[in-house]
């Protein structure tokens, strides 16, 4: 992890292992397609992202252990640990420990992101204190802060995994101005996974 001032992509990860990935679309696929569909997406974003000069590319991954073992990850991109707790403390430690310079979070499971939408995140952030791109399911796919000044805490009692994740996170930010990307979905389910497959 390189330090000084800069923009930095963090892809949250966890390990691409069967039966660990995509539960709920493993369930209506097989666990063997979904763990597949998980790697393809993960090693595809490390590939495209991470080569992207507009940004520094890390992995946040998990668990923690895994993050040690090089041959489970994309091998191009420098990887830490998430760390302990939910998603939002997992998170809001990123935002909170990397050196400084605005931060851009993203999933490993979004198909539809292209590196202009992690650009026009950045470019958000020059004029807000953070930027989201929301999800057509109430949550969202991308969450960034400038953290300058100041770090905002986001993620307090927020509801994951619900259709009011983005609502919660939007109150935490009490008057900071942020911006908005175009609705992405992840795929969580076999009904997602064959639209994407029609779309394909």
């Amino acid at each position: 992890m390189s330090d000084g001032f800069g923009r930095r992509l963090v892809i949250f990860a966890k390990e691409p292992r069967l039966g660990r990935v995509k539960t709920r679309l493993g369930r209506d696929i097989g666990d063997v397609r979904a763990l597949k569909f998980y790697r393809r997406m993960l090693f595809s974003l490390a590939r495209r992202l991470g080569s992207d000069p507009r940004w520094e590319t890390l992995i946040a991954g998990a668990p923690d252990r895994s993050v040690l073992e090089g041959r489970v990850w994309p091998d191009n991109i420098a990887r830490f640990q998430q760390g302990p707790g939910d998603l939002g403390i997992r998170m809001q430690r990123a935002f909170d420990l990397l050196p400084p310079g605005p931060v851009v979070i993203i999933g490993a499971d979004i198909p539809g992101i292209e590196n202009n939408d992690i650009a026009e995140a950045f470019d958000k952030l020059g004029n807000n204190d953070a930027v989201i791109g929301p999800a057509e399911d109430g949550g969202y796919w991308l969450v960034g802060q400038k953290r300058h000044p100041r770090v905002i805490d986001m993620f307090d009692r927020v509801r994951w995994s619900g259709p009011h994740a983005l609502e919660d996170t939007l109150k935490n930010l009490k008057g900071a101005q942020y911006g908005l990307l175009r609705p992405l979905s992840d795929v969580d389910d076999g009904n997602d996974y064959a639209r994407l497959k029609r779309r394909d």
